[in-house]
């Protein structure tokens, strides 16, 4: 970019940014750059600036960058939750393009800041990334590449398996133990009889007149007691034979997945939460004709419906936008039931910036005018086409929200961690109509194994019926159960 446009776009990103507060949005400090097209689709598909090297990202870039060359699709802009933010323009782009993802990433960085699903995400993330890939690297080094990379592929084919809200029972747990008295070593609490002190050196001389358990202090019997969701954590934790190394990628591979969980949660709000903004900040300030018109083609590519996927971009718009209708012209009715005095749209929308996931958000305010004026349906392969299989709006919402229930990706616990007392590895996968897919799974379970050290066991539905699959170390096998 020459002299002058770097500074007509500076001042572009001084206006928007005015603009944006005005508005009541509330962001971490922005910074932009400006790159080029091979540098803007590393990104995109390592996810951040710096990470560890793995295959996989290599196979996502050559597939952003192919569809960027044969003008498929196109990567604007990318924005990192983080503080201060970062967002990354992407070379190439006009004035106009470059003020509308302005404003589009302030929205970005808006929710993160505030919705209450990023509360707990590590907004140094890019650092901590940084230095995790450091560490593999001296990995490679010590261990060598394709053993380090063999062990990464094994983790990354379960990374999704992790439980965003882990927390909220570890601290449920802490405060319950807190509660106990008279607790003994063995966490049994009063059964045991015995006073609580603080730990020391000298604690068994304490326990040299006390009763004993009597057998009230017994190991539970399950391991774990309750079903366990975070697999990456169950395996990191109690896995026999992996080392320090190995259990420190699972938890860098965990913590960063817990980082972007909340991204896959709120992917229809977010978007369009920022589509909602970049469209009233662009209509506020001064365009010339020619913007005006390049602006209002590419907001309306941007949501742009799609015949055979949800574009959250157009959703989300359409949602919000109905919400603060609904709340700032309430009918009779609406005032009468929900006591809705009327003029409270804009609160409104904040407040559901603030509260809400895409779960919560659809099932309360996708409306069935709404789905009847997106011409939203449901859709299945009958033979060898594609055909519509239902449009009734309650199904419809139904089959949006299934699809988007944890994240969209199945729902598996550890059931047992010692299964037939061997130390076998028993999964359950909570089946809600939706079968898993066996290739993927038969592919799958040998990289479980490869992590446990022990056969790994599986049981699902398929066609109705109760199958467990299994691998040992040499085969994967299946029975009905």
């Amino acid at each position: 970019m020459t002299g002058e446009e770097l500074h007509k776009l500076s001042e572009a990103v001084e206006i928007i940014t005015a603009k944006a507060r005005e508005f009541g949005l509330d962001f971490y400090d922005m910074y932009f750059e400006i790159c080029p097209a091979d540098i803007i689709y590393t990104f995109g598909a390592y996810g951040m600036p710096t990470r560890f090297s793995h295959w996989t990202f290599g196979k996502a870039y050559h597939k952003m960058k192919t569809q960027y060359d044969y003008n498929l699709s196109r990567i604007y802009e990318m924005v990192i939750n983080s503080n201060p933010c970062y967002a990354f323009l992407l070379e190439g782009n006009s004035l106009v393009q470059n003020k509308l993802v302005i404003a589009h990433v302030l929205a970005h960085c808006d929710f993160f800041k505030n919705n209450v699903y990023f509360k707990h995400t590590n907004r140094n993330m890019v650092e901590s990334m940084a230095s995790a890939a450091e560490r593999f690297r001296g990995y490679e080094l010590k261990y060598g590449k394709d053993r380090v990379e063999a062990f990464l592929d094994a983790v990354i084919s379960i990374q999704e398996h992790v439980d965003p809200y882990h927390f909220i029972k570890a601290g449920r747990e802490k405060k319950k133990q807190e509660k106990e008295e008279g607790s003994c070593a063995c966490g049994q609490g009063r059964k045991c009889g015995k006073r609580h002190r603080e730990e020391t050196p000298y604690d068994d001389l304490w326990e040299i007149d006390e009763p004993k358990c009597a057998g009230q202090c017994e190991k539970p019997r399950k391991f774990p007691p309750e079903p366990e969701k975070d697999l990456l954590l169950f395996i990191m934790e109690h896995a026999r034979d992996l080392d320090d190394w190995q259990r420190d990628i699972i938890s860098v591979i965990r913590q960063e997945m817990l980082y972007f969980w909340p991204q896959l949660e709120t992917k229809i709000m977010n978007e369009g939460w920022a589509t909602y903004w970049h469209l009233r900040i662009m209509r506020e300030i001064d365009l010339t004709e020619a913007e005006a018109v390049e602006f209002a083609k590419m907001h309306a590519g941007v949501i742009q419906p799609s015949r055979v996927r949800l574009n959250p971009y157009h959703l989300g718009l359409k949602i919000f936008e109905d919400i603060e209708r609904r709340w700032n012209e309430p009918t009779g009715e609406e005032r009468k039931k929900y006591n809705r005095s009327g003029g409270e749209g804009r609160q409104k929308i904040f407040e559901v910036r603030e509260q809400e996931n895409d779960i919560s958000f659809l099932r309360n305010y996708l409306t069935k005018e709404l789905i009847e004026e997106m011409d939203l349906y449901l859709y299945k392969k009958m033979g060898y086409d594609w055909k519509v299989s239902d449009k009734d709006w309650e199904k419809v919402k139904d089959g949006i929200l299934s699809s988007l229930t944890n994240g969209g990706y199945p729902y598996i616990v550890v059931e047992d961690g010692d299964f037939n007392k061997r130390g076998d590895l028993y999964l359950k996968h909570c089946y809600e109509g939706l079968e898993l897919d066996v290739f993927y799974l038969e592919k799958t379970l040998p990289y479980v194994y490869r992590l446990w050290g022990r056969p790994v066991h599986l049981e699902t539905v398929i066609d109705n019926k109760k199958v467990l699959f299994s691998y040992n170390g040499e085969k994967v096998s299946k029975k009905f159960i």
